[in-house]
């Protein structure tokens, strides 16, 4: 069913296309009814315009937050063409429809973004326009509504087509998107509330997405995906610039996101190799490039196909190495040109740049989906609450400090079950997502053995290292395990009923352990 446009009322904060637009529908013959700055930029166009405080006969009051809200406007754009009831209350008290409406919303994500004090938020929740695109979308059957600037096009195309009309599932996709923006809006002044109330877990939960990207599939090739954005200004994924490569997939996108907050947990030149989620090499360096080579020794069969991210300038020294390696993709804050010429080689390497690196110990949300609800739970920002706390008779050395430190950072960022064995800064082995913890300790010695043989190396990775647990040694088998394959230090939670056990095993075995206090899951 096509419906002819008449009258458009124009109302934007984002005047995008608006010239244009306007000209268009003044060359169709439609009467552009519009308000303020729309109405300034229209008319200084030379594109004819009519104030809606003369089409309604009523004027803007209380600094502009009455000017749309009107019963000459919301039952021009609500009246049921055709209904005779409605037509006959229109002619009545002089209403005349509305073909058309063209609304965006006050800027209120950017002003919160921005910094703004409460006063100037709440200026920026937009009444008039949310009300007259619900409207618009109710009555899609006659009225078409546009929400934003990039559908200007398709409008002009539409009528272009229709003889200055449009079609009825034209107006079906147009009214679907225009609730989804005023739902998104809505959700926005909600979790704004409930920050300012200091109320993470309200009663009902809102949040919303802007699709970013339409993915080939999910996981797997028989699943359909998107990617979707909730206009969160922490640098990452989501964020970055993408300057090579091919589109990225789900698992790209998933893995990098890994990378990008696991590199952003350490202060000096670090580098993370990351598969299917979980690190396989993970190093610090004096250099960008000696903490690659770090990483990559860990496990570089593992490291074949990954994702590396670092958290420096991405320099010539460490994209030359990279380059020797495939990677599927490459995140970083920047990219040296000198980089970027190099890696340019690599067509199809996903080279992306965030600006910026995320603050680890921000507090943020998560948010994962069950059958019928969501997890909400607050971001993981923390590796250690204080003070470690030696339990054993041994203290650990400085360099085993520091090293304990390291392991349990990387660890909190393996699947559960975790462990994590380190040496000099660098991660040599890795369990992950073992339903036993001592299979996990067994996995990571065996991996970091494999790297050795691989390498032509004598002797053992793990003779003198250290080992990180992201949660308690329930037994002493575990840490017996990590005894067995040379470490000499642990860091774990503790907090375990068999604490007393474990410390004594650790003891006869001549190893020094530290308690954290804090476990690090990570399903």
């Amino acid at each position: 069913m096509l419906s002819p446009i008449r009258r458009a009322l124009i109302s934007v904060s984002d005047k995008s296309g608006l010239v244009e637009f306007g000209a268009f529908l003044a060359g169709q013959g439609v009467e552009i009814l519009s308000t303020g700055g729309s109405a300034a930029a229209l008319r200084e166009a030379g594109v004819k315009v009519v104030e809606v405080s003369s089409h309604t006969g009523f004027p803007e009051i209380m600094d502009g937050r009455v000017k749309t809200l009107h019963p000459k406007i919301h039952g021009g754009l609500l009246a049921v063409r055709g209904n005779p009831a409605h037509e006959a209350a229109m002619k009545e008290h002089g209403i005349e429809p509305i073909d058309l409406l063209a609304v965006n919303l006050y800027p209120f994500e950017r002003t919160v973004a921005q910094g703004a004090d409460e006063r100037s938020c709440i200026e920026n929740i937009d009444i008039g326009g949310p009300g007259m695109i619900r409207a618009a979308a109710k009555n899609h059957e006659s009225v078409t509504v546009i929400v934003d600037p990039g559908d200007y096009a398709a409008v002009m195309e539409e009528m272009a087509a229709n003889h200055g009309a449009t079609s009825l599932e034209f107006r079906r996709r147009l009214a679907a998107a225009a609730y989804a923006r005023t739902a998104a809006y809505d959700a926005a002044i909600a979790n704004w509330f409930n920050g300012v109330l200091d109320q993470p877990f309200p009663r009902r939960l809102a949040f919303a997405g802007t699709l970013a990207q339409s993915l080939r599939y999910g996981e797997n090739p028989h699943q359909s995906a998107a990617f979707y954005v909730s206009g969160e200004d922490r640098p990452g994924v989501a964020t970055a610039e993408q300057l090579q490569g091919k589109e990225l997939s789900f698992n790209n996108l998933n893995d990098t996101d890994a990378a990008f907050e696991l590199v952003a947990e350490f202060d000096g030149p670090a580098c993370a190799i990351i598969k299917h989620a979980n690190p396989c090499g993970v190093a610090l360096g004096d250099s960008l490039k000696d903490a690659y080579v770090k990483a990559l020794a860990c496990d570089p069969l593992s490291a074949f196909g990954g994702i590396v991210a670092v958290n420096r300038s991405l320099d010539a020294a460490i994209a030359e190495e990279i380059a020797k390696l495939f990677v599927e993709v490459i995140i970083a804050p920047e990219v040296a040109p000198a980089a970027r010429e190099i890696l340019a080689t690599k067509k199809n390497l996903r080279l992306l740049r965030t600006g910026a690196m995320p603050n680890a110990r921000e507090p943020g949300m998560t948010v994962r989906a069950l059958a019928g609800g969501y997890l909400l739970q607050a971001r993981d920002a923390a590796v250690c609450p204080g003070k470690l706390n030696v339990v054993t008779r041994r203290e650990p050395t400085e360099q085993e400090m520091a090293d304990l430190v390291f392991a349990f950072t990387v660890c909190k960022h393996v699947k559960s079950n975790a462990i994590v064995y380190a040496k000099e800064g660098a991660v040599i082995g890795v369990g992950a997502g073992q339903m036993s913890r001592v299979d996990s300790a067994r996995i990571a010695a065996s991996k970091a053995k494999d790297a050795a043989k691989a390498a032509g190396e004598r002797g053992s990775r793990t003779k003198g290292s250290v080992v990180a647990s992201d949660a308690f040694f329930p037994f002493a088998d575990g840490l017996l395990a990590a005894a067995e394959a040379g470490a000499g230090a642990v860091i774990q939670p503790g907090g375990s009923m068999r604490d007393e056990e474990v410390i004594k095993a650790a003891d006869d075995k001549g190893l020094a352990m530290v308690f954290t206090g804090m476990r690090h899951f990570r399903h």
